[in-house]
């Protein structure tokens, strides 16, 4: 057993290491466009469905609340987390419609949709995309394998940020190491490096 958990760990390590050399550009990129709508007041939606909806919240409370350092708190909403909202909608409407309503609701031009998907494919979120851009309102999405459906709709001003694995473990990993990167570089573009070294 000892040696089947030294190999998961191995696994953990040598997909973050190779996903980390395609994806360190991309991730600064995406970190730019949301420091940017930042400063232009604008707000941050997140979404996902079932592991990747957890990492939706994880990304909007170290925006709402803090990171690694206390500074003021920045406008992030994960979408999904009022299950009266999702059981209404998916009652009285689809399961489909879940994030898109609430995009049409309070998105405003100049927010950006942050989607998190290890397939690219569920129905719900490929409707986010195209709420989102009906709204223009720009897309990063965390994708995994060849980023399915969703990789197919973006556009020039969104980015994708996809984990070329088949492993839906690895990508969930990976993607918890994208919002974690994608936090630190939006806290030291707005307010300056951290005094600490990384541990």
């Amino acid at each position: 057993m000892n040696q089947r958990i030294y190999e998961l760990f191995h696994a953990s390590i040598e997909a973050k290491m190779h996903a980390g050399e395609t994806l360190s550009p991309l991730i600064l990129e995406a970190s730019e466009l949301l420091v940017q709508c930042l400063l232009n007041e604008r707000k941050i939606l997140v979404c996902g469905n079932g592991p990747s909806a957890a990492l939706a919240q994880i990304l909007s409370n170290n925006l709402v609340n803090r990171f690694e350092r206390e500074r003021p708190s920045l406008p992030a909403i994960a979408l999904g987390g009022d299950l009266t909202h999702i059981t209404a909608v998916a009652n009285e409407s689809s399961f489909n419609d879940i994030f898109s309503r609430a995009i049409r609701a309070i998105g405003q031009p100049g927010d950006i949709l942050v989607i998190l998907s290890s397939s690219g494919n569920p129905s719900n979120l490929v409707q986010a995309v195209q709420a989102a851009h009906d709204r223009n309102i720009a897309v990063i999405a965390l994708t995994g394998r060849d980023g399915g459906n969703i990789s197919a709709l973006l556009d020039v001003n969104d980015r994708e940020l996809c984990v070329p694995v088949n492993s839906r473990t690895r990508i969930h990993e990976i993607h918890l190491l994208t919002l974690f990167c994608l936090c630190d570089l939006i806290d030291e573009q707005l307010f300056g490096p951290l005094e600490q070294p990384i541990e």
